[in-house]
């Protein structure tokens, strides 16, 4: 790893082995992508607008409806970190009238099965969305789910592996 990567990786951002994420190592080929990559996604997992559980859900769900298995590993870690129980986590591998979601949850995952169909949030969606957060959050609430597919394609393409103890699919 050169100076330049090492000092745009910093600290926090290692596996429990103590090396870098793998999705980071990939990125790593082109510094000055990883470098803005690193401000750009960081912003949305340390300084955003949204709560730390609700953000999981749209990563969650965007990484289930992308198929991208490391996404949705790295954000079980994370999503249990934040509150949601492993129930919860699998349940966002499934229809969402599986599980008794809030109507505040049932509506993030729909924002985020409708960007992943269509690239556009439906007008009753939104609409609700409208009703539960502000114009900052939603433009965040799209930004997040928009972002999660454009890594989960590149995690996908670029055949990153998952990470050292880092969860696969849910077994259920």
């Amino acid at each position: 790893m050169t100076e330049e990567v090492q000092t745009i990786m910093g600290g926090g951002i290692n596996s429990p082995a103590g090396t870098p994420l793998n999705i980071f190592g990939t990125i790593a080929h082109h510094p000055r992508l990883l470098k803005r990559f690193m401000n750009f996604a960081g912003m949305f997992l340390n300084k955003g607008l949204l709560p730390d559980r609700e953000r999981e859900i749209v990563i969650l769900r965007v990484g289930w409806n992308c198929q991208s298995v490391y996404e949705f590993g790295q954000h079980t870690l994370i999503g249990e970190r934040v509150g949601l129980s492993l129930n919860e986590i699998d349940a966002l591998t499934k229809d969402v009238g599986q599980h008794g979601w809030s109507d505040g949850d049932r509506v993030l995952i729909n924002l985020s099965d409708e960007l992943c169909a269509d690239d556009c949030v439906s007008t009753a969606t939104w609409a609700e969305l409208s009703q539960q957060w502000n114009e900052a959050e939603l433009v965040e609430l799209v930004m997040v789910a928009g972002m999660y597919r454009l890594v989960s394609g590149f995690l996908n393409t670029m055949g990153v592996e998952l990470d050292a103890d880092t969860p696969g699919w849910p077994e259920s």
